[in-house]
């Protein structure tokens, strides 16, 4: 199931937060509708910026959009003047008060979305697909991804028949539920036609409350049993040069 589902969705209540925190009884779908033109707006006016994920909050008649962008300069602009466009066009948008949060991502070597948007911008540019490929796959497992799969699908090299190539490097446990795993998506419009491009990136185990607790507990038990044998080695030493002074001559 793991390779079917959607790596976030699977995980979205466990160790993965919602990207839509709202509640509407019989609005629901208008919301739906507004965050779908808010995404898409968003994605489009800021391409360059970089944007990884897009987070919205709801309460009352305000909304707070945070945005994960390798490239927060961009969209900051001059003086504020671009964020204060962006707020303009959201606000007609959506009719309320919006409020824009912007966080940088640090390291855009292993955001999934991020590798894939430059691994589509290179098939674009006519680079080969498997240097892109392998080159997004060494940056990643270089800057600290457990694992990382990358794949590319469609009229390859302008070949007559589409198919599908990937690589893979490291592990990446799909099904593994405590498993954090980065998924993205992007699309290259090219010559020959639409190339779709996936990466899946490990980074790591994220552990919940009651694990965490576990694995405390055994770290406590173990260090014990160390402090135990520690002393046990301290006692037996100093009997030993006790014993040994007993016996020594007298000069």
């Amino acid at each position: 199931m793991g390779q079917k589902a959607h790596p976030y969705g699977l995980r979205v209540g466990y160790i993965k937060p919602w990207r839509a925190r709202w509640f509407a009884k019989g609005d629901a779908v208008a919301y739906l509708g507004e965050d779908l033109k808010i995404r898409k707006y968003l994605k489009s006016k800021l391409a360059t910026a970089g944007v990884s994920s897009i987070e919205i909050d709801r309460a009352a008649s305000r909304l707070r959009v945070r945005l994960f962008a390798a490239k927060p300069g961009i969209i900051i602009g001059r003086r504020g003047q671009e964020i204060d466009k962006i707020k303009e066009d959201l606000t007609a948008i959506t009719q309320n008060e919006v409020f824009l949060d912007i966080k940088e991502v640090k390291m855009p070597q292993i955001d999934a979305q991020l590798v894939a948007e430059n691994m589509a911008l290179q098939l674009e540019k006519r680079v080969s697909f498997r240097r892109a490929m392998k080159k997004a796959v060494q940056l990643a497992m270089q800057k600290g991804a457990l694992g990382i799969k990358v794949k590319c699908k469609g009229r390859l090299g302008g070949t007559e028949i589409a198919r599908e190539e990937g690589y893979k490097e490291g592990k990446v446990p799909l099904s593994t539920f405590r498993a954090d795993i980065d998924y993205g998506f992007a699309e290259a419009f090219t010559t020959y036609g639409t190339i779709g491009c996936k990466v899946w990136i490990y980074k790591g185990d994220i552990l919940i409350k009651k694990e965490q607790e576990e694995k405390k507990q055994e770290l406590e038990k173990k260090l014990s049993q160390v402090e135990v044998e520690m002393k046990k080695a301290a006692t037996e030493a100093s009997e030993e040069v006790k014993e040994n002074t007993d016996n020594a001559p007298d000069a």
